[in-house]
């Protein structure tokens, strides 16, 4: 049985036509909702969700394509997407292309947005980290009267992420150009050897091994295991239709209103960027730290983050 994180509840949530997300909720008071990253699952915040649920309620889903949610076809248009557009408020023009493909972060973000909603929250913070950080970040842009405080781990916007990338410095990102390729190749590849793929980053990203124990680690690569084309999907999405979108936000001058919190470890003094000022560049209000832990800090510096979050929310 895959680990669970003890005393959350349990459930199933529609969110899109044929697409159910799997989410763990506990606590009250003021929501806030986590989203995981890569190649994790909602797991990744077993102790700042414990953490929060003190004096907050938590929400904790598997991202679309992710863990025990749905992985709806790649090529699939998301019905979630007339959501998205449906959904998105007011004050957030989405634009002619409101019905972006199934792993588009804005039809993922649409899903956070139900989801929250179908909880009984129409305003609620967001955190992510990674991938689910890059969801958030579209959440935030897409739904500025939803989200209410934003923070975002280890991760820069994906037009950034792609700007940033070149020379021989870009080799740390192999996997970014391996899934942007055309379906097939990227999927058969890794399909041949999962856990060799997915562990690599376990691997060399955890800046303390002991803070993936064995099984957690083994629910990290069963998931992927049984997820490779729509986690391929997500990725590829973020070489076209993310870049698209983020492209005409920055060219619109669309910025991120609410209280901003980026916490990221220094990968700009090896890449040559600077990026407090490129998240500056989307944010009205922001506060960036640097830190020293692996990639995956929420679950190796878990109180440190929780601080955060905290002093996030009490901005």
């Amino acid at each position: 049985m895959a680990p669970v994180i003890p005393g959350f509840d349990y459930r199933r949530v529609p969110v899109a036509d044929g697409v159910s997300l799997n989410v763990a909720v506990a606590g009250s008071g003021s929501p806030i909702v986590l989203l995981h990253g890569f190649p994790q699952t909602h797991l990744m915040w077993r102790h700042v969700a414990a953490d929060l649920a003190a004096d907050h309620t938590v929400i904790c889903p598997d991202l679309r394509g992710y863990g025990a949610s749905d992985k709806p076809a790649a090529d699939a248009d998301a019905d979630a997407d007339a959501d998205a557009d449906a959904n998105a408020d007011a004050d957030a023009d989405t634009g002619a292309d409101a019905v972006p493909a199934a792993y588009a972060k804005r039809t993922m973000a649409a899903d956070i947005v139900a989801l929250a909603r179908a909880l009984g929250h129409d305003r609620f913070a967001l955190a992510g980290h990674d991938r689910g950080a890059l969801v958030a970040f579209r959440a935030g842009l897409d739904h500025p009267a939803t989200i209410t405080h934003l923070a975002c781990l280890d991760v820069l916007p994906t037009l950034d992420m792609w700007d940033v990338l070149h020379g021989t410095t870009a080799a740390v990102g192999f996997h970014l150009f391996l899934m942007a390729q055309p379906p097939g190749l990227p999927e058969r590849m890794i399909a041949a050897c999962p856990d060799d793929f997915f562990g690599h980053f376990l691997d060399l990203w955890a800046g303390d091994p002991r803070a993936i124990p064995a099984e957690v680690r083994a629910a990290y690569l069963d998931a992927c295991r049984a997820a490779v084309p729509s986690i391929v999907a997500d990725y590829r999405a973020s070489a076209g239709v993310d870049a698209d979108h983020d492209r005409a936000d920055r060219d619109g001058g669309r910025r991120l209103t609410m209280p901003l919190t980026v916490v990221q470890q220094d990968w700009g003094a090896a890449l040559g960027y600077d990026a407090a000022a490129l998240w500056r560049a989307w944010a009205d209000d922001l506060e960036h730290y640097t830190v020293g832990y692996g990639h995956f800090m929420a679950e190796e510096a878990p109180a440190d983050i929780a601080k955060a979050l905290r002093g996030l929310l009490s901005r």
